[in-house]
């Protein structure tokens, strides 16, 4: 049985029209389907547990919305063994669609998920999951698409209550909000110092540390390719590190970083691993998947090899 959630809010309601969409294929073709419609924030994971539980065994989850929402209901499911995931991208940034390298096109996505609900569960497609825990000891929250501190989080976090995202959403425009707030938070934000442990072996100590990105797919922020070489499929994570640059230089770094091309520059820093513990000399924000999680000192990222089964066709 396929159940959807929807979130109509998404991508300033655009989400609205592309689930028209997807209803009339499905009523045109007779699939049988129930959907739901969140009603405020925090539902979506409620209702994706609901889900897990009912009892067919053969159950396709499908999120019409953004990667807030895909964030949400990975968090609320409960059994990733008989669940698998969909997505019909409707929001503003929509990295989790393109991270993966499915299709945008709602027909062509559509069609390779009913494809998918016919193969065994053997066949279909896994792919890793990101897992943060801040300051050690409170339950750990799912990331499809990356998790960091710093100047990521602290855009992501003004972003969710951002009227130029609303403004540019509606003229399709919504990367652009990232951008713009990225700008602004490169002059105001504060650095701190920082330790960073990789597979609970080797430490690296940061002055003045811009931001740690965990990221599981390339790209964050509406398509910015903080780790052009991460791999969804290899039990690790990309730790992209920011730190010990002037001010008035990371605006010059920023149509590098932009083009991918940011590896190479002093003060920028790649790691895989499956795990890592970032220490802060003071708090900074944190976020998993654009949602805020709080300000923290001490955070623990790790990944979950092959722990969701995707209905996407993928590029791997």
């Amino acid at each position: 049985m396929l159940y959807f959630i929807i979130n109509e809010r998404s991508g300033s309601s655009r989400t609205e029209s592309t689930w028209k969409e997807v209803r009339q294929i499905l009523e045109e073709r007779q699939i049988s389907y129930r959907a739901y419609v969140t009603e405020y924030e925090g539902h979506a994971a409620l209702l994706a547990a609901e889900i897990c539980e009912q009892p067919d065994e053969n159950i396709g989850l499908v999120v019409v919305g953004g990667d807030g929402t895909i964030n949400e209901v990975i968090n609320g499911m409960t059994n990733f063994e008989k669940v698998r995931l969909g997505v019909i991208p409707g929001g503003s940034g929509n990295d989790f669609i393109r991270g993966i390298g499915a299709s945008k096109n709602v027909a062509e996505n559509l069609e390779n998920i009913l494809s998918a609900m016919e193969k065994p569960k053997e066949e279909i497609k896994r792919i890793d999951l990101g897992q943060v825990r801040r300051n050690g000891g409170e339950k750990p929250r799912l990331f499809a698409i990356s998790a960091g501190v710093g100047l990521d989080a602290i855009v992501c976090k003004k972003a969710l209550k951002s009227h130029l995202k609303n403004v540019l959403n509606r003229l399709h425009m919504g990367k652009l909000t990232y951008l713009a707030l990225t700008v602004e938070s490169l002059f105001s934000m504060k650095t701190v110092a920082a330790s960073i442990r990789f597979d609970k072996s080797r430490t690296e100590h940061r002055e003045k540390m811009i931001f740690a990105a965990a990221m599981n797919l390339r790209a964050e922020g509406g398509g910015v390719p903080m780790a052009p070489g991460a791999d969804f499929c290899d039990g690790k994570l990309s730790v992209c590190q920011a730190f010990g640059i002037p001010k008035w230089r990371t605006f010059f770094c920023l149509p590098l970083l932009a083009m991918a091309k940011h590896e190479s520059l002093k003060g920028f820093h790649l790691t895989d691993a499956a795990d890592c513990e970032v220490k802060l000399k003071e708090p900074m924000v944190l976020h998993a998947d654009g949602e805020y999680c709080g300000d923290v000192t001490e955070i623990h990222f790790s990944c979950l090899p092959g722990k969701l089964m995707v209905l996407n066709k993928t590029e791997k």
